[in-house]
């Protein structure tokens, strides 16, 4: 039996770096929450990727006095 909205890690790892670019599908959406509900590892890595998206922006648009 196949499950529409039942998606794997590897997936869901590719949709949380797809959202950055797109918008989501509704069925997309859902399977995301759905997974994130029942995972540990998964919202763990949403928020690594937030932040490391975060680090780079600031770091992109640091204008520091040592500039050579």
């Amino acid at each position: 039996m196949s499950y529409p909205l039942r998606r794997s890690c590897k997936e869901v790892a590719h949709m949380v770096v797809a959202m950055q670019d797109r918008d989501l599908t509704f069925k997309e959406i859902a399977a995301l929450r759905l997974h994130m509900a029942i995972c540990e590892a998964c919202p763990e890595f949403e928020n690594q990727f937030l932040t490391m998206k975060s680090a780079m922006k600031q770091w992109r648009n640091y204008a520091g006095d040592d500039q050579v």
